[in-house]
C-alpha cells in the first residue's frame, strides 16, 4: 500500500518549502504563475490529495455535522436522517451518525466524540433513559450549535424541531372514538420526555371532549417497545371491565398490542381497535394493517437541518429557545392519508 503524498513530499521533489507548495495550491498571488503551474503539475503526477478536514479546520469549520439517534434499527430515525442528509449534502456538509441505544451514558459519549471531531453542529433525538441534560447544555455553552428533533426537553435553552404531539394524540384517539370505540386505553412512554407527556395529554383531552370518562386503570406506563405493548395489553385484558381499543404511544408498542391480542384470539378491528404513532414501515405489512399517525419524518429531517444551518450562520439566537412545530396526519391502512395541516 502506497503512503499518502504530503505537501512536504512535493516540496522535496521541487527543492522548495511545504509552505510555498501550500500557498501555490491555494492560489496565493505572491507565488508566480510559472511556479504555481509547476507545483500543480507535480502534485498531479504524484497523485496528491489534499486533507479536506485539516483544510476546513484551518478555515474555522470542519464541514461535518453530528447526528445522535436512539436507534438505527427504527425506520423512523433512518427516515429522519435521510431528510437531514439530503439537505446537508446539498449544502456541502458530511454527516456523522451516533447511536445512543436509548442510554444516557452512550449519549454523553456521542457528544464527547462529536466535540473531539470538531463538528460544526449537532442534531439530537434524546434517549428515553436520559434524565440529566447537562451534556447538552455544556456543548451549547461551549459554542457548538445544537438542535433537538422529535424528542426534546423544554426550558434548557435548546431549539427543537417536533410535530404537535398533543394534536397527533388527540386525532388518534378521536379516530378510535369515531370508529365507535368507547373504552379506550393508552399505553404511554416515559413521562419525563415532552413527546410522550403531550401524547398522554392529547389522549385525555380527546376523551374529555367526547364526554368519555378517563379511567386511570386504562392508562398503562410503557417503555416504548414491542414487549411493553404486549405486557400492557395482558394487564388490560385482566381488568374486570376490559377496554375495547388502545392508543399506543408509538408503533412498536402498537405491534406488541396486536401480537398479544392475537394470542388471546381477539379480532382486530371488529372487537378491538388499535392505533399507533410514527408510521413505521412494518405497519402496512401486518394483518390487519396498522392505523397510525404519520410524523412526516423526511420533512422533520429537513426542518432540523435548516434550523441548525440558521443557528450555525447566526441567523437565529442561541439563547432564546425556538420550537419548530407542525401537525402530523392520520395514516390508516384502510383509507387515504388525510393531511391535517
Amino acid at each position: 500500500m502506497s503512503l499518502k503524498v504530503t505537501l512536504a513530499d512535493i516540496a522535496r521533489k521541487l527543492n522548495t518549502t511545504a509552505a510555498t507548495v501550500s500557498r501555490a495550491l491555494n492560489g496565493d498571488p505572491s507565488i508566480s504563475e510559472k511556479m504555481k503551474q509547476k507545483i500543480r503539475d507535480t502534485a498531479r503526477r504524484m497523485h496528491y490529495k489534499p486533507n479536506k478536514i485539516a483544510s476546513s479546520l484551518r478555515r474555522g469549520h470542519s464541514g461535518i455535522i453530528g447526528v445522535i439517534i436512539p436507534s438505527a434499527e427504527i425506520n423512523f430515525f433512518g427516515s429522519v436522517v435521510h431528510g437531514i442528509e439530503t439537505l446537508a449534502n446539498t449544502n456541502g456538509y458530511n454527516v456523522l451518525i451516533y447511536q445512543s441505544n436509548e442510554l444516557q451514558e452512550t449519549e454523553v459519549k456521542g457528544i464527547e466524540t462529536f466535540l473531539s471531531a470538531r463538528v460544526d453542529g449537532i442534531l439530537v433525538s434524546i434517549a428515553k433513559e436520559t434524565t440529566d441534560y447537562s451534556h447538552f447544555t455544556a456543548a451549547k455553552d461551549s459554542g457548538i450549535p445544537i438542535i433537538f428533533f422529535d424528542r426534546s426537553k423544554d426550558k434548557i435553552g435548546i431549539h427543537s424541531v417536533v410535530i404537535d404531539d398533543f394534536k397527533g394524540a388527540y386525532l388518534a384517539t378521536s379516530h378510535l372514538i369515531g370508529q365507535g370505540y368507547k373504552r379506550i386505553a393508552h399505553i404511554s412512554g416515559p413521562q419525563h420526555l415532552a413527546i410522550f407527556k403531550n401524547r398522554l395529554k392529547g389522549y385525555q383531552k380527546a376523551l374529555k371532549d367526547a364526554g368519555i370518562p378517563i379511567q386511570e386503570e386504562y392508562i398503562i406506563k410503557g417503555n416504548v417497545s414491542v414487549e411493553s405493548g404486549r405486557s400492557a395489553t395482558a394487564q388490560l385484558l385482566q381488568l374486570k371491565k376490559k377496554p375495547d381499543a388502545v392508543f399506543a404511544v408509538e408503533d412498536f408498542t402498537a405491534l406488541g398490542v396486536i401480537k398479544e391480542l392475537k394470542e388471546h384470539h381477539v379480532r382486530i378491528p371488529e372487537d378491538f381497535g388499535v392505533i399507533g404513532f410514527a408510521n413505521e414501515s412494518f405497519g402496512e405489512y401486518i394483518t390487519p394493517a396498522l392505523s397510525t399517525m404519520d410524523q412526516q419524518t423526511v420533512e422533520m429531517g429537513k426542518h432540523s437541518f435548516e434550523l441548525l444551518m440558521k443557528l450555525m450562520n447566526n441567523e437565529i439566537s442561541g439563547h432564546k429557545e425556538q420550537k419548530s412545530c407542525w401537525n402530523p396526519c392520520l395514516y390508516c391502512g384502510n383509507q387515504a392519508c388525510v393531511r391535517k395541516q
